[in-house]
């Protein structure tokens, strides 16, 4: 589905991405990992065309979508989250995932006030807020709830937003255990909906208990892919996470 070649990006003169190549398959759970520093976040800010590459070229189904401006990658490609939850503070949880829903009007503000006129969009928030468990919380506003509860409705929103491809930056990180078993069950649960979903994740329990694959990065390069035992059988890998 997702193919990323020969990418490098300089911050400043210091190479964050160094010809940096994989892919992603389609139906299944793939996971990034390596060390803080080593580029995980810089290549999903360059997938997502949030920046730009200085080198290399990004494929989706084949087709090139390196020049493509963010919205347009946004649009119906790649939905997404970020390490620190990026809400509407002031609009309710209910709200926000409304926001996203809608898509077929660009105008933000339109979206918002238009949203109560759709019943089939009101039955979809309705599913995600009970798959969340925070079906409780749908009126409170984003900036009232807890850290764990806004990952919760962020990701809640990139699932509802129409994608192809869910790409997910460090989705339990900062969050307590009831919180991160909500999330596991969820990946399960679209994966076995035919999702395709590809995150960044620093606790490595959730991650070899969750993921298909797994790519390793270190420095800006990929240093290793492959299945979750094939990467903890990598003396490599072993001395750079588990010690």
């Amino acid at each position: 589905m997702l193919e990323v070649k020969n990418v490098t990006k300089e911050f400043n003169e210091l190479k964050v991405v160094d010809d940096c190549s994989f892919k992603i398959r389609k139906k299944i759970i793939t996971a990034l990992i390596g060390p803080n520093g080593s580029g995980k976040t810089t290549i999903f800010n360059i997938i997502s065309g949030i920046i730009n590459k200085d080198a290399g070229h990004i494929y989706f189904d084949k087709k090139n979508i390196t020049n493509k401006k963010i919205e347009q990658i946004a649009g119906n490609l790649i939905s997404r989250t970020f390490q620190q939850p990026r809400l509407f503070k002031n609009l309710t949880v209910y709200e926000n995932l409304a926001v996203a829903c809608n898509t077929d009007n660009t105008d933000l503000f339109k979206t918002f006030f238009h949203f109560r006129k759709v019943n089939d969009q009101k039955e979809k928030i309705d599913l995600i807020l009970d798959l969340l468990k925070i079906g409780k919380l749908k009126n409170k506003k984003a900036g009232e709830i807890s850290f764990g509860q806004q990952k919760l409705t962020e990701i809640g929103r990139a699932i509802i937003k129409p994608h192809i491809l869910l790409i997910l930056d460090e989705p339990v990180a900062g969050v307590n255990y009831a919180i991160k078993e909500i999330i596991k069950k969820l990946f399960i649960k679209l994966k076995s909906e035919e999702e395709t979903i590809f995150f960044i994740e620093h606790d490595m329990d959730f991650t070899m208990g969750i993921a298909d694959r797994i790519i390793v990065m270190d420095a800006g390069r990929v240093i290793a892919r492959g299945k979750p035992k094939e990467i903890k059988r990598n003396q490599n890998i072993r001395n750079l996470y588990f010690g």
